[in-house]
């Protein structure tokens, strides 16, 4: 009688198993269907993002408006100068409100927005208890995004139009009617948020 051990033949060792090429392709298939599952909610997820990020911005620029609107005898931004008449210890605004529309307009609504402001809608850099006591509505001296087309621009007209929509060419940024109080974002697909 042979009493030695039995040998293993060879591809019978625990250290040669390894997976087929059937196994192989079923984990790669099962891996591609969850890709395509998970992927599109990856992109609906930021589409979600940017609306919402959309709808803060306006609510927030919407909110300084108001603020400015009530605060200044029913007068919107950029509808009047922000050339102070009175006295500023600080730095003047510039923006002349040409008919309250176009790029000085633009200037007048920035600055009575993000400056000291007196009743009349003259601003300054500095707050001082008599004259320019109103304000600042928004801490950023600049326009924000829009989270579309990602364009910091802001166009300012007077149409007086409630039904004012995106400029044509969808150049992004925000529209404002100084006449209205009208603000959207200047885009067609997206200007009735």
């Amino acid at each position: 009688m042979n009493t030695a051990p039995a040998m293993n033949k060879p591809g019978n060792s625990l250290a040669e198993k390894g997976f087929t090429l059937v196994e192989l392709l079923i984990v790669v298939i099962i891996l591609a269907i969850l890709a395509a599952i998970v992927v599109p909610q990856f992109a609906s997820t930021t589409d979600d993002a940017r609306s919402s990020s959309a709808d803060s911005t306006l609510a927030g620029l919407r909110a300084a408006i108001d603020l400015y609107y009530q605060q200044h005898n029913n007068t919107y931004p950029g509808a009047v100068t922000a050339v102070p008449t009175a006295a500023c210890t600080g730095t003047a605004g510039t923006g002349v409100a040409t008919g309250g529309a176009g790029p000085t307009a633009t200037t007048a609504f920035m600055e009575q927005l993000t400056l000291y402001s007196d009743a009349s809608g003259g601003t300054c850099s500095v707050s001082d208890a008599t004259n320019h006591r109103f304000g600042p509505y928004l801490k950023k001296a600049d326009i924000p995004t829009d989270p579309f087309l990602l364009v910091s621009a802001l166009e300012v007209v007077a149409a007086g139009d409630l039904a004012m929509g995106a400029t044509a060419g969808d150049p992004g940024g925000f529209k404002f009617d100084s006449q209205t109080g009208k603000i959207i974002i200047n885009i067609a697909a997206e200007e009735n948020r």
